[in-house]
């Protein structure tokens, strides 16, 4: 398995755990990542036993009657296509009156949902025009999925260079929109972990980014990058703090402005408002230490 497919393998074996998947479900899950029954039963195991002596208990959905951080002031998004390595690419553009800097949007391992469309249109109402970038357009584009799960395991068996290239073929694209704006990247999940591999890779044109509950890939370095980092966790996600320390370690070695914050009990995806997971007071936090980041940053 490549590491991103073994990353939502186990996203997929929390998620059972935590008792918000059936196991049915979780193992034809498994099965679209290319799991045998039996390997995907004793990752469903395995998960279930570190759970069990964590003592971390079963978790539900949030309730909240308050609206989204950002969603008052959201602009409305508009499809685009644009130029890639390899072809044609989609994603949603929201556009900001007066843009301050531009935003690159990484959306989790379902596709570009309505959610991350709206995360793009917050940031524009809040001053930085947006592009929620589109990682399943070689596959016809998430809209062409009718299984979210089949849109997930298709993301996991794309070469890791080609939504590399395409990530920074987004850049290109709000560069001509937004000539002369400074760029940001924001990533959650399966994106937070996209948006530690574009700062691995020195894309020189990187102000500043905002990598959220995503795993830093081995070995990365941030050597080749001059970007301003926030990188948000959430205390109760486990797996993915596994590689905080080391990527508070090597964006110390590479000396770039950085802050890593842990919002207090709150879990993976608490920043989706359509998830089990989802914490308004940490997400109404890291919206705003992330405003305040991009606009020291970003301008």
């Amino acid at each position: 398995m490549t590491p991103l497919q073994r990353y939502v393998a186990e996203e997929i074996a929390t998620d059972h755990a935590d008792g918000l998947l059936p196991r049915r479900e979780a193992l034809r899950r498994l099965g679209l990542l290319g799991l045998t029954a039996a390997a995907a039963s004793t990752l469903l195991a395995a998960c279930a036993s570190n759970k069990s002596e964590s003592g971390t208990t079963t978790i539900g959905a949030t309730a909240s009657t308050t609206p989204p951080p950002g969603l008052e002031g959201a602009v409305a998004t508009e499809p685009i296509t644009f130029e890639g390595p390899s072809g044609k690419l989609t994603g949603a553009w929201a556009a900001a009156a007066d843009p301050r800097g531009v935003l690159l949007v990484i959306h989790e391992n379902k596709g570009l949902t309505d959610h991350i469309r709206s995360v793009a249109g917050r940031f524009a109402g809040a001053g930085y025009s947006a592009l929620a970038i589109d990682l399943l357009s070689e596959e016809g584009g998430t809209g062409s999925f009718d299984d979210p799960a089949k849109a997930t395991a298709a993301l996991t068996a794309a070469p890791p260079e080609r939504l590399l290239g395409d990530m920074k073929a987004g850049i290109d694209e709000m560069q001509r929109r937004a000539p002369g704006k400074k760029v940001g990247a924001i990533g959650f999940c399966m994106g937070g972990m996209l948006t530690w591999r574009l700062l691995a890779s020195g894309e020189p044109r990187l102000d500043a980014a905002a990598p959220f509950y995503g795993p830093l890939p081995e070995g990365a370095s941030f050597a080749g990058s001059h970007a301003a980092v926030i990188a948000m966790y959430g205390e109760l996600d486990e797996r993915v703090n596994a590689t905080r320390d080391a990527a508070t370690t090597a964006l110390e070695v590479a000396g770039l402005p950085h802050e890593v914050v842990t919002e207090r009990g709150a879990n993976h995806a608490f920043f989706n408002d359509t998830s089990d997971r989802y914490d308004p007071t940490a997400a109404a936090d890291a919206w705003q230490r992330v405003l305040a980041w991009f606009g020291q940053y970003l301008g």
